[in-house]
């Protein structure tokens, strides 16, 4: 059980690294309740700045995409030792 739970967070790490390294150049512009955000089709820079919510959104889905390709790799190597 300790293998994939392991393997689940690793997934998770690397998946949302992978997603923060590729997250879109985005902008976001709010004006009291009213929200703008404008995405590019290029991956943002290293610039300083805030997450805008769809760079969040990218980065998480990332995340889970990985704990999911982590946990079934848990999955595989503990079906490999019994």
């Amino acid at each position: 059980m300790n293998t994939r739970i392991g393997l689940l967070l690793v997934g998770l790490l690397v998946g949302g690294l992978v997603g923060y390294l590729t997250r879109p150049q985005a902008a976001e512009i709010r004006i009291g309740d009213f929200s703008l955000e404008v995405q590019g089709d290029k991956p943002a820079g290293t610039g300083g700045g805030s997450l805008t919510t769809g760079q969040m959104q990218h980065i998480g889905i990332f995340g889970v995409i990985g704990a999911a390709l982590g946990l079934g790799a848990g999955f595989v190597a503990g079906r490999g030792r019994a």
